[in-house]
């Protein structure tokens, strides 16, 4: 975290010798600064892996607002058409994440998308309870939630 801490102060400082004081020249700072610490940094291990982590955050913003993207023209023709293709059920997902943030976190994803709702975690953590609207095919809609699980702990890991 120590890698963090220089990026938000690095960035605080741009913010306070540019004299605007705005979000979006805060997001500049913090993207100027990141530029100048990966460069002055890149022989440091202990700042690898904050460095390997912005690729990945990347992919994963990019991977999850596709997946908004599909459920949502999902949802919105659903509602259009005059014949409604719901098959709602619950599914099972087996965890292979084990800390509480990255459940929370992978369940809130869940929740965030349209047309699927997680329900409940098992007392053991090992299973988490998905309400879909459209349950064609379990196997297929199972393999889609353990892709995001599996970026969600690439992302925590």
């Amino acid at each position: 975290m120590r890698a963090f801490g220089w990026n938000m102060l690095l960035a605080l400082v741009w913010v306070i010798l540019s004299g605007t004081y705005t979000i979006g020249n805060l997001v500049a700072g913090m993207i100027l600064s990141y530029l100048v610490l990966a460069y002055v940094a890149r022989d440091k291990p202990m700042f690898a892996r904050y460095f390997g982590k912005l690729p990945r955050i990347i992919s994963f913003i990019l991977f999850f607002i596709w997946d908004l993207i599909k459920a949502n023209a999902r949802v919105a023709y659903d509602v259009i058409t005059p014949t409604h293709l719901m098959r709602p059920g619950v599914i099972a997902i087996p965890l292979d994440l084990k800390d509480d943030a990255g459940i929370t976190m992978f369940a809130n994803l869940i929740t965030a998308t349209p047309g699927s709702l997680a329900l409940d975690v098992s007392s053991d953590r090992k299973v988490l309870y998905v309400h879909l609207m459209y349950l064609d095919n379990e196997a297929r809609q199972l393999a889609e939630f353990k892709a995001l699980e599996a970026r969600v702990l690439d992302l925590l890991g």
